[in-house]
């Protein structure tokens, strides 16, 4: 039997994106399809989303009209989202603004992102239930998937107001706990959902309204990025305030491991890589490198080169690099970093590398291209998250022999393995895993991995065993559809 899954998303590559779910949700449809799950996916009509399919294959078909919305006028495009079907909520006076998916030109988040999310998570109650019509018929849903605080409303209008006899089934993903979607509790009236819904148990969170932990209380099953995480969002430490609705929810929160999208990650096929290479030919690495160098203005050298692509924030660990990179320049390290975020960390990181020229380089910003250079051409990727759901970037790394140097923690604890006597010795290091992101933790990490690195013989092995392994979405891929089936009847 063919199950049919709605994928709620605020972002989707290769249509939107800003971090991590993007890729995620753009590549679940292929990964559930050998296995029998038909996805759909619903993202919201920002202007980018809209030009893309009005360009096209295959003109965008109205299917479905609102009146009112939340109160709003909204109509439902059909469109396509690679060869699976989407569905594009088109809301002008919701989702027809400058600025980001979350946020205008300033960077400042949309004061009404309730409503925005809210009116996403309606309207996909609506379409699972059957408003969307192909022949007179209601096309109708067996489960909906909801990601992160956005899509969480999903799960609260499915069970609160049920199509059927029994609600339908849901799953919520969180992707980062640190991001709940909250306002006051004065929208609750305008959300359209029965009063026993302002409870504990529903969509209250202290005094206001939680989406996500609506979601959280609503879904079927929820599941994170990583089975790590899944354990650590029960502790205070990772939780974010929500750590004992986790634990009520007992064994309906578990964690499966994302994926990466290998033809576009694949070193042996990049098209912007100076040199393509295997893990057999590991030797033609040394092109990207000399490459990568001139590229940030880099001095070259014979000690490794360190790399960085990630947003600049706390999260993220990029204060305690502050701290670290004159001991990492002082060890005979060099740094290539590409990201944004964080203005003071943007301006001390620029400083830093005016105090260590050809040392250290800085690139503020985004660029797809640079980021597969940097993969396939640094020697080792420094991820010190202080919480990491899951992380792709370790991901890209392993795939591309640049040797991941993460902190212990999510998914970074889950996919890399430190590089200590007993993994050396058993030849099944695939990484440096250090605990408790800090100076001495930072430091130490950075100095055991020159010392590896110095090791030709070693580092060969670690990036060899680091390329053999299988990071594409066919095990979670699975994982994912036998989860949905045992939500079916």
């Amino acid at each position: 039997m063919t199950i049919r899954v709605l994928s709620v998303t605020s972002e989707a590559v290769p249509l939107v994106k800003t971090g991590g779910l993007a890729d995620v949700a753009g590549a679940l449809p292929a990964a559930v399809a050998p296995h029998g799950v038909a996805m759909t996916t619903l993202l919201p009509g920002y202007p980018a989303v809209l030009a893309a399919i009005a360009g096209s294959r295959g003109k965008p078909r109205a299917v479905h009209t609102w009146d009112a919305l939340l109160g709003t006028p909204a109509r439902l495009l059909a469109g396509k989202l690679g060869d699976h079907p989407l569905l594009v909520l088109d809301v002008p006076a919701l989702f027809a603004r400058d600025g980001s998916p979350y946020g205008d030109l300033a960077g400042n988040d949309w004061a009404d992102n309730w409503h925005r999310f809210a009116a996403l998570g309606r309207a996909a109650a609506d379409i699972a239930g059957g408003c969307v019509r192909s022949g007179g018929k209601p096309q109708g849903f067996d489960l909906v998937h909801a990601h992160d605080w956005q899509a969480a409303m999903a799960c609260a209008y499915l069970h609160y107001a049920p199509f059927g006899e029994a609600p339908l089934p849901s799953v919520m993903t969180i992707h980062n706990m640190a991001f709940q979607g909250r306002a006051g509790g004065e929208v609750f009236a305008r959300l359209e959902l029965p009063s026993q819904a302002w409870s504990l148990d529903g969509v209250e969170y202290h005094g206001g309204v939680g989406l996500l932990k609506a979601g959280i209380a609503t879904a079927s099953r929820v599941t994170t990025v990583s089975p790590t995480y899944a354990r650590e969002i029960r502790s205070a430490r990772f939780g974010m305030g929500l750590e004992g609705l986790i634990a009520a929810r007992g064994n309906a929160v578990s964690g499966i491991l994302n994926g990466i999208d290998t033809a576009l990650w694949d070193p042996s096929r990049d098209p912007a890589l100076a040199a393509r290479f295997t893990r057999r030919t590991l030797e033609k690495r040394s092109l990207n490198k000399r490459a990568l160098e001139a590229e940030f203005g880099l001095d070259s050298g014979d000690g490794p080169l360190f790399v960085v692509i990630t947003r600049l924030t706390w999260q993220k660990g990029m204060d305690v690099l502050l701290e670290v990179l004159d001991h990492l320049v002082g060890i005979g390290g060099r740094l290539a970093l590409l990201g944004s975020g964080d203005a003071q960390i943007e301006r001390e990181l620029l400083r830093a590398a005016a105090r260590h020229p050809g040392k250290v380089a800085v690139r503020l910003g985004y660029d797809e291209g640079l980021s597969h250079r940097m993969q396939g051409g640094g020697d080792a990727i420094l991820v010190p998250s202080r919480f990491e759901p899951c992380g792709l970037t370790q991901l890209y790394g392993l795939t591309y022999g640049c040797v991941p140097v993460v902190a212990r923690t999510g998914g970074l604890a889950d996919t890399v393995i430190d590089a200590n006597p007993a993994a050396l010795a058993a030849g099944v290091a695939t990484g440096i895993q250090f605990d408790g992101v800090d100076y001495d933790s930072f430091a130490a990490g950075l100095s055991r991995t020159v010392e590896l690195f110095a090791q030709a013989p070693v580092w060969r092995a670690i990036q060899r065993n680091a390329m053999a392994g299988d990071f594409s979405w066919t095990a979670s891929g699975k994982a994912y559809a036998e989860l949905y089936r045992s939500l079916v009847p």
